[in-house]
């Protein structure tokens, strides 16, 4: 044993000074109370850490704990029907575990001062029983386990707790979760370490940190789309922003409002799985932009994590094949329902679970529609379908025998098949995140319209632009909802947490 270790037991645990639990009737006072102990939890750790990787003797094992905050009703009470969230559907103790309290700042305020309004109780801030790993602790960007290699006495699992994946799991999203005899139920549908492992993929997948994504995000499954949002949004930051704030380019490249260039280091990094730009605006209403790539795994994947952040809407834009002879290259079809034959999602959301088309999204996708392409009402017809979309997990589908599939997809009354929408939106629909999809035919398999390499440039060049304008402008609809009126109660299960 090294001379850096003193003897000491494996029961021997240095920890900050406990804290005692605070009450709180004033949302805000609370979330102030949840930030400073898990700023104050977080810099004991990552402060041990850094006295440890200096050469300072190992006396014991560090741990630190996520705040929580909980409620207790004894009521039934009567709340505002209206409302898919911000109240509990009986009387209990509810709690759940916080994590970065000062990106979600806005939202847990939001959260809190609607379950007190319901409930007329206050709320209480304490010490959970879960440890902060300390590669959480870190936050993103970190490279915690390059800097462990000083630790060649003892592993570094053995002095501080490392992610737990046998508990981060989606149980209680899933409407899995069933809370032991006599423990609190959940307040909300994320744990803190759930949220802090999403976190830190995000940043991995995007090149982005999390502080920048915004509540509004279109996905999409070609990079033209990207290529054309990044030089709208950088005309739009060159001519004073237009009420955005910020764009914000892989590499967390910053380019602010009336300036036509980038701050600080503009070298391009190399870009990652599927890079995120973020046009900004204050209180996160701007719009974040992904390239999922193609498939459902990639749109499972960010979705999973996109999620944490608790958005107000997630679209997807992308393009498909068209199914029906009527249908033109470049015309749109507007999804009301998802045939689903992506396989990703089936031990999470059984593909029994109807996933329903939302109302608002809807209206605001037709509506932008017609906005931007200047066709309305019965003419809407000529260039857009609204009908089933088909997600499939097989690329390559047409080489196979085609009898099952196109069997299926007629029966469906399927007018469209893609590999990510209906992941998209099941997904949506599972983490209570209002979702929609509006696809560009851009071939008709089926009826041997292939683009040629001649076709696919005129193709791209003449209809990216329009559809991505499109979203961009329904998006815009959305955001001009509150967002009581856009989470819709359609979404939300028999036993629901009371957070978003």
């Amino acid at each position: 044993m090294s001379n850096r270790i003193s003897p000491f037991s494996p029961l021997d645990i240095s920890s900050p000074t406990p804290f005692q639990p605070r009450t709180f009737d004033n949302p805000a006072k609370a979330v102030d109370a949840l930030t400073e102990l898990y700023e104050r939890n977080t810099a004991f750790l990552i402060d041990s850490f850094t006295k440890l990787a200096s050469g300072a003797p190992i006396t014991a094992r560090y741990r630190a704990f996520y705040p929580q905050v909980s409620i207790e009703t004894t009521s039934f009470g009567h709340v505002d029907s209206r409302l898919s969230y911000g109240h509990v559907t009986a009387p209990g103790v509810y709690t759940t575990t916080i994590t970065r309290p000062h990106l979600f700042r806005h939202y847990l305020k939001e959260q809190l001062t609607l379950l007190m309004r319901s409930h007329n109780v206050p709320v209480v801030v304490s010490e959970s029983t879960t440890p902060i790993p300390l590669h959480f602790a870190f936050g993103e960007g970190a490279h915690v386990e390059a800097s462990a290699a000083v630790f060649e006495d003892i592993p570094l699992r053995d002095l501080f707790d490392t992610p737990d994946l046998n508990t981060t799991d989606d149980e209680i999203a899933n409407g899995e979760y069933i809370p032991p005899p006599g423990e609190p139920s959940p307040l909300a549908p994320f744990t803190a370490q759930r949220i802090d492992y999403s976190l830190a993929r995000l940043s991995h997948y995007t090149a982005t940190s999390a502080a920048h994504f915004q509540n509004f995000v279109l996905f999409t499954n070609y990079q033209f789309y990207i290529d054309e949002f990044c030089k709208w949004a950088r005309d739009l930051m060159a001519s004073g922003g237009d009420g955005y704030t910020e764009f914000v380019e892989p590499g967390n490249i910053i380019t602010k409002a009336g300036s036509s260039h980038p701050e600080g280091d503009t070298t391009p990094p190399r870009l990652p799985q599927m890079p995120a730009y973020h046009l900004k605006k204050k209180g996160h209403a701007g719009i974040t932009m992904i390239n999922i790539g193609v498939g459902p795994s990639n749109a499972k994947t960010i979705t999973d994590h996109v999620a944490v952040l608790r958005p107000h809407a997630w679209l997807m834009l992308g393009h498909c094949a068209g199914l029906r002879n009527s249908q033109r290259l470049g015309d749109y079809v507007l999804a009301h329902a998802y045939m689903r034959e992506d396989h990703v999602l089936d031990d999470d959301l059984p593909v029994w679970v109807p996933i329903p088309a939302l109302a608002e999204v809807q209206v605001a996708l037709e509506a932008a529609v017609a906005e931007i392409t200047g066709f309305e009402g019965f003419e809407l017809k000529r260039i857009m379908r609204t009908g089933t979309v088909g997600t499939i997990d097989n690329r390559n589908w047409e080489l196979r025998d085609q009898a099952g599939p196109v069997k299926r997809l007629s029966q469906a009354r399927a007018v469209a098949l893609d590999m990510e929408s209906a992941t998209i939106a099941a997904n949506g629909f599972r983490f209570r995140v209002p979702y929609g999809t509006l696809l560009c035919v851009s071939d008709k398999p089926l009826h041997g319209e292939l683009k040629l390499p001649g076709m696919a440039t005129a193709f791209y060049r003449t209809q990216v632009n329009q559809h991505l304008q499109i979203g961009i402008r329904a998006i815009q609809k959305l955001a001009e909802m509150p967002p009581e009126k856009l989470h819709s109660r359609k979404l939300r299960s028999f036993f629901e947490t009371a957070f978003q």
